[in-house]
């Protein structure tokens, strides 16, 4: 099937960056939306950004002018370029893609999720 693996989290002080990768691996056809979810302590997953395979963007109103996402297709990889980091921001972060993959003669959808990376933005 699918996996999703991500990297570049980690702790920054307010105001800093950091840039999130997620890359996709297996038998993929193709990757339609690719996105990126986070979830604080105590909170419901919420959506922070999106990315069709050809379209337009999409942000959480509360990152909107600070965080941008963008896709490699030839690599299966999404990003996520976070500034201005604030405390609030403090989160797991997942990725998350949909499309169809392959299994011998046959294609099947797939959703798919990263393992999450710590993301901590401290005051």
């Amino acid at each position: 099937q699918v996996q999703l693996v991500e990297s570049g989290g980690g702790l920054v002080q307010a105001g800093g960056s950091l840039r999130l990768s997620c890359a996709a691996s297996g038998r993929i056809f193709s990757i339609n939306a690719m996105g990126w979810y986070r979830q604080a302590p105590g909170k419901q997953r919420e959506l922070v950004a999106a990315i069709p395979s050809g379209g337009s963007t999409n942000y959480a109103d509360s990152v909107k002018g600070r965080f941008t996402i963008s896709r490699d297709n030839a690599k299966n990889t999404v990003y996520l370029q976070m500034n201005s980091l604030k405390p609030e921001d403090t989160a797991v972060y997942y990725c998350n893609a949909d499309g169809t993959y392959y299994s011998g003669m046959y294609y099947h959808p797939f959703t798919s999720w990263g393992q999450g990376t710590q993301v901590t933005v401290s005051s």
